[in-house]
């Protein structure tokens, strides 16, 4: 996986982002073991150690860090982080002086263009 770190905020927070959106994305299936990658162990390992708190990481033995099978926890990360993107896109119109009836109409524009 290609890391996309920037300086403005922690690496590892990043890292779990990262990790996370790939989750939800597919990109590493429920039950899918986690590659190796080329950031700061310790930095990746603070990352995974969070996302093994939040059960969305399973430690074995002898297969190393996987997915969790637990395709509902997955499915509701998915449905939180879309939320929480809707929710900075409508404030961020919002202060454009946008009401929600015209976001509305502009998403309904711009999804009938594509």
């Amino acid at each position: 996986m290609k890391w996309n770190i920037t300086a403005d905020r922690p690496v590892y927070l990043q890292l779990i982002e990262q990790l996370e959106l790939a989750i939800v994305a597919g990109e590493y299936r429920a039950g899918a073991r986690l590659p190796g990658a080329a950031v700061n162990p310790n930095t990746m390992q603070r990352a995974l150690q969070e996302l093994e708190a939040r059960g969305l990481l399973n430690t074995q033995r002898t297969a190393g860090r996987t997915v969790t099978e637990d395709k509902t926890m997955i499915a509701q990360l998915r449905e939180q982080l879309a939320a929480e993107q809707i929710g900075a896109f409508l404030q961020m119109m919002e202060k454009l002086g946008y009401t929600r009836a015209q976001t509305l109409a502009l998403l309904q524009q711009k999804a009938q263009e594509e």
